[in-house]
């Protein structure tokens, strides 16, 4: 599992500057004519993407690794989904509470990449998607992800309002569940870091805004293309 931060041409120089900066990667080769890359660790397998898109707002999308797309993609129809569309190797559909992802191939990625450590003295690191699901559909949709994952279900009986599938250990990427009392389905990015604080007031210096703070839990910010992600107190590991 892979994500992907699609910002439209206009903010996205600026987007993917902050994003370099935030993660201390570095950018591939581009290619599809130069509307996609990678975001490259020093060590491990990525686990960010980006892409240039013709239409607003900011915003991201997962991609599933898999043997074959086209076989998964029957298989993702059947518990629900809806195709999109599809290219020579990749199909792109929405799950039944409007989340899109992609199917792409396995490359083999299995190895995650380690938190960095930052002058103030914390460490970070990009390790999960979020989905944001609106609550009229978020037990189908829960139950959706469960069934096309395979992954192991924990309820987070103590946070109602979330829900997470535990990736086995050859996948790098968590995936969290979140019900939204408002606002459309989506995915957003967050990050795990071992000082909330230091962790935001080095986001914000890079060009974040903070929209919302849950002390000693996590805090929500906008990137400078104003796409939401998080930055949460989780073992960077």
């Amino acid at each position: 599992m892979t994500g992907f931060l699609d910002t439209p041409a206009g903010h996205a120089p600026a987007a993917e500057r902050f994003w370099l900066a935030v993660t201390g990667t570095t950018l591939s080769a581009r290619r599809g004519d130069g509307a996609f890359a990678t975001l490259l660790p020093a060590a491990g397998d990525a686990t960010l993407r980006v892409q240039v898109v013709g239409d607003p707002p900011a915003r991201g999308h997962l991609d599933l690794h898999v043997d074959d797309p086209f076989t998964a993609a029957a298989e993702a129809e059947a518990l629900g989904a809806a195709e999109v569309r599809r290219d020579d190797d990749l199909v792109v559909l929405r799950s039944p509470g409007g989340v899109v992802f992609c199917l792409v191939g396995w490359a083999g990625e299995r190895s995650a990449p380690p938190a960095r450590c930052w002058p103030g003295g914390q460490a970070s690191l990009a390790d999960q998607l979020c989905l944001d699901i609106p609550a009229a559909g978020y037990d189908a949709e829960t139950a959706f992800w469960r069934a096309v994952t395979g992954w192991a279900y924990d309820p987070m009986p103590h946070c109602p309002e979330f829900r997470r599938l535990l990736s086995p250990g050859s996948v790098p990427v968590r995936l969290l569940l979140q019900r939204l009392d408002a606002g459309p389905a989506g995915v957003h990015v967050d990050l795990a870091c071992d000082d909330v604080d230091a962790e935001v007031a080095r986001h914000e210096v890079l060009g974040a805004t903070v929209v919302h703070r849950v002390p000693g839990d996590w805090t929500t910010l906008r990137d400078p293309a104003g796409r939401a992600y998080c930055v949460t107190a989780r073992p960077p590991v």
